[in-house]
């Protein structure tokens, strides 16, 4: 071999070792990014991701759509009637005692604490107004503020009734 060629295999060589370095390298750093990835996501992250980003509301079309509104509606209502506050009591002492004795004993929110004094205009109002009050909420002129419901939306129309009769029978 002439003198050129063995310098040029040399440095054939030289480059195709380099090469092989740099690759072996490569798939050094590859493996080693690789394992320093985070897990893959667990379906349960997934599955909050997907309720949080579900859409709010569905539109319904022709009598299908009808078919699946009504549908809805009632699935809505029948959660709505297994929910009901305090396994569904009529007992005004026990709703009062559990939701409304922090307004009504200590008068926040101007709320009427139960002496006859602050019922007596109330009450000239009559039991009607004061159970729609209760039920549908009530901001005063003296600034005193009913929620609806008392705050609580699991509430019948029949237990407030009897905690409104409660209060009102347990007067000082």
């Amino acid at each position: 071999m002439r003198n050129y060629d063995l310098e040029f295999l040399k440095r054939f060589s030289m480059v195709i070792g380099l090469l092989a370095v740099v690759t072996l390298g490569l798939i050094a750093l590859a493996a080693y990014l690789q394992r320093s990835l985070p897990a893959e996501i667990p379906p349960s992250v997934h599955q909050r991701t997907l309720q949080r980003i579900a859409p709010a509301g569905a539109v319904y079309a022709g009598s299908t759509g009808a078919a699946a509104q009504a549908a809805a509606q009632a699935a809505a209502l029948a959660r709505a009637a297994a929910d009901v506050a305090y396994g569904g009591t009529t007992d005004g002492k026990t709703i009062f005692d559990n939701l409304c004795t922090a307004c009504h004993t200590n008068g926040v929110g101007n709320a009427p604490t139960l002496d006859r004094a602050h019922w007596d205009a109330r009450l000239a109002q009559g039991r009607e107004t004061l159970y729609r009050h209760a039920i549908e909420g009530y901001t005063g002129p003296d600034g005193g503020i009913m929620p609806p419901r008392g705050g609580n939306p699991a509430l019948t129309d029949e237990q407030v009734h009897a905690t409104v009769d409660w209060i009102l029978d347990n007067l000082k």
